[in-house]
């Protein structure tokens, strides 16, 4: 599904038109409240979103779909009147994908979305899926289930257990895990690390066990 956010009737409809026309299966939403909704129902392959919103603007939308575990490697396209270099720079600086300056053409938005797609699929090819035992993960789809079902988990956690499988079998020292996941050194005090592991291990469940201690250095998940 591409949710297209923009609060002129006119334009959103002849958006959804296009897509629908060439292909794509595709809504049109007014705002931030409409399109949380949304996704809730169907997940998003694609967002078109404007800047200029009444109340909520695109940019404060866009800030919450990439805080957001469901929504964070969802590619968003801004579409907006607003064209200066700042305004570019600022919305693919928050996370944006691709940038449109209004008015723009049917077929070049279409052909935008496309590559755009086609970009997210070869990332996808190029990150590995994991399945061990009753734990699956895909960290370009950001999915974590265990025994088929759903697990929603905070960025440090799901970032904390990536790094471990991309690792298997390395014994990861705290002091490491702190600079991949924190970005800062461990100090000899902080119990940050063993405090997400705790509560990594409970959110898996069952699969939490694939999480090994190393007495005195760190974490692995072995082989």
């Amino acid at each position: 599904m591409i949710y297209c956010v923009e609060d002129d009737a006119n334009v959103r409809d002849i958006e959804v038109y296009a897509l629908r026309s060439t292909g794509f299966e595709a809504e049109g939403v007014e705002g931030g409240a409409e399109l949380f909704a949304a996704l809730k129902k169907t997940p998003a392959e694609l967002i078109i979103l404007d800047v200029m919103l009444p109340g909520e603007d695109g940019l404060e939308i866009l800030k919450k779909l990439r805080l957001n575990a469901a929504t964070r490697s969802v590619p968003v396209i801004m579409a907006t009147a607003r064209g200066e270099e700042y305004d570019k720079i600022n919305g693919l600086d928050s996370g944006a994908d691709d940038y449109l300056v209004k008015p723009f053409g049917m077929m070049e938005l279409v052909a935008r979305i496309k590559a755009l797609l086609r970009r997210t699929e070869q990332d996808v090819k190029r990150n590995p899926e994991y399945t061990l035992g009753k734990l699956y993960v895909c960290p370009a789809k950001h999915i974590v289930r265990v025994n088929g079902e759903d697990l929603s988990l905070t960025l440090k956690e799901f970032d904390l257990l990536c790094l471990l499988l991309e690792n298997r079998g390395i014994v990861l020292t705290r002091d490491v895990i702190l600079n991949k996941i924190w970005g800062y050194s461990f100090d000899g005090e902080s119990r940050t690390v063993d405090v997400h592991i705790r509560t990594l291990r409970q959110k898996l469940g069952p699969a939490g066990e694939i999480i090994e201690t190393v007495r005195g250095i760190g974490y692995k998940i072995g082989e």
